[in-house]
């Protein structure tokens, strides 16, 4: 009995963990052993039209809105390669709101993660059937495009062999070439452009950015062909962004953090030596950034997670350590996107599912989880890019302690300023929801009793991602964070 007992424990603990970075071998974000191959994970018997959208037109699926325009489909980046979209026009003045594209983690993580359980114009109800219209959607004020990415991932599909956040780039930025050229939405390609992004999106979200201004600037010089993407705005959510500046953070946080300790003191220890031992974590993360070695890199991985990030999580849900394993919230999403019927209505051709192992795999194979995002960072705030950090306080797998000193360690224009700025009280309608700092246009904030997905928690009070909805309109108007 106790043998069963375990072995359901076992099970629990993982389904608990299958959400955005999966577990491998028992740990989180470890890296396989055997051999992998790149594969097709999804394909579709469609005919794809390179280059071009093929559209699904106000579904009536999700926004329910009078009026609200949506869209959703394919954007072909080849014969096969397609890459899956849905966008959700501002409930309030489309023509002039600002275009906003989400990209969950992973790597591997559908969109649709953000859309249903976050802050997309519907959330998921919990018997992961229904939905619900959401008060607090962020497309209460932008134009929302969630972009299942890289191909393989959520409804995307074709051939899987995407595993670095460079090539990732590559591919969203000629998608965003298709999305602006299409008759249906040529009209947004001068209107503000953000990026917004969480978990393995502190990779993405600077990688990406970087490379739209690279583009932009080879267009403005006559070297490139294409349309300008007019990036205002990059907001990144419990990112990983600078591994060898994270990764103590796992040890201060499972220790002490706003709500209890995760593990035992000798847990800690051992995690403690792990890290600082020579030939340990921090030695192999160093080496990986020297180098960009893909084996020294993906050892890097396979390691710190085996001996710091896993065990550290103790039984606790890693992404809201309020909850032990399992964490049934946010509810699950794959009886409702699997619906034939759903599917049939928004056009959707692959059958989704949350992570894609494959391209998982992908990245794991060359090591881009240890790659140091921070420099790409640095040139995006100092580009003039209005940049949000963000996170919530009982999130553990990318905790605040870990992106503070990720934050705390940037080289930028604004970063003098900022470490001489004290945190002020980020309130909500009179109610105190995190605390943040303004740098120039560089800002900062930790939002209390959130979890992973900032949007999908509520603290006090308030309701389902009323903070979030703020600090995203504040940041969107082109202003730092303020008080209500």
């Amino acid at each position: 009995m106790l043998l069963k007992a375990l072995v359901a424990l076992s099970a629990l603990s993982a389904q608990a963990f299958a959400r955005q970075i999966p577990v491998v071998d028992g740990v989180v974000g470890g890296v396989r052993t055997s051999p992998s191959v790149h594969v097709d994970a999804t394909s579709s018997t469609a005919a794809t039209t390179p280059g071009k959208l093929r559209v699904t037109e106000n579904s009536g699926v999700c926004e329910t809105t009078a009026g609200v325009y949506q869209a959703s489909g394919y954007g072909d980046l080849t014969s096969t390669e397609s890459i899956w979209f849905w966008f959700f026009e501002a409930r309030e003045n489309p023509d002039t709101a600002p275009l906003a594209i989400w990209l969950n983690g992973g790597p591997g993580s559908s969109s649709m993660i953000g859309l249903f359980q976050e802050n997309g114009p519907c959330r998921i109800n919990n018997d992961s059937k229904t939905v619900s219209l959401n008060p607090n959607s962020w497309n209460n004020v932008a134009n929302m495009l969630y972009i299942d990415q890289p191909v393989g991932v959520g409804f995307s599909h074709g051939t899987t062999d995407v595993g670095t956040s460079q090539e990732a780039a590559e591919d969203i930025w000629s998608f965003l070439q298709i999305f602006f050229a299409d008759s249906r939405f040529s009209k947004f390609q001068t209107n503000e452009f953000a990026l917004w992004t969480e978990s393995y999106g502190g990779h993405y979200g600077p990688t990406f950015a970087a490379y739209f201004l690279q583009q932009n600037a080879a267009i403005a010089a006559g070297t490139v062909k294409g349309i300008p993407i007019n990036l205002k705005v990059l907001g990144v959510g419990n990112g990983l962004t600078d591994p060898l500046s994270q990764y103590p953070g796992y040890i201060s946080y499972a220790a002490s953090n706003p709500y209890h300790a995760l593990v035992s003191s000798s847990t800690i220890k051992s995690a403690n030596t792990s890290f600082y031992t020579s030939g340990g974590c921090r030695d192999q993360i160093t080496s990986c950034y020297k180098t960009g070695s893909t084996s020294t890199c993906s050892a890097a991985q396979s390691y710190c997670n085996d001996r710091i990030l896993s065990p550290l999580a103790g039984n606790y849900d890693v992404y809201y350590v309020l909850a032990q394993n399992p964490d049934p919230y946010p509810p699950d999403l794959s009886t409702y996107l699997g619906s034939s019927s759903l599917k049939t209505k928004i056009g959707a051709e692959a059958s989704w599912e949350e992570t894609s192992d494959a391209v998982y795999d992908n990245f794991a194979d060359t090591g881009d989880w240890m790659h140091n995002s921070a420099p790409n960072l640095e040139t995006v705030i100092n580009a003039g890019v209005r940049t949000i950090i963000y996170d919530g306080d009982a999130d553990y797998i990318l905790n605040f302690n870990g992106v503070e000193a990720m934050v705390n360690n940037l080289q930028t224009s604004f970063s003098a300023e900022y470490a001489k700025t004290a945190f002020s009280n980020f309130t909500v309608a009179g109610q105190s929801a995190g605390i943040f700092k303004n740098a120039g246009t560089f800002s900062y904030v930790r939002i209390f009793g959130a979890g992973h997905e900032v949007p999908a928690y509520k603290h006090g009070s308030l309701t389902t991602g009323q903070a979030a909805l703020q600090m995203f309109t504040q940041i969107m108007s082109g202003q730092g964070l303020s008080s209500t």
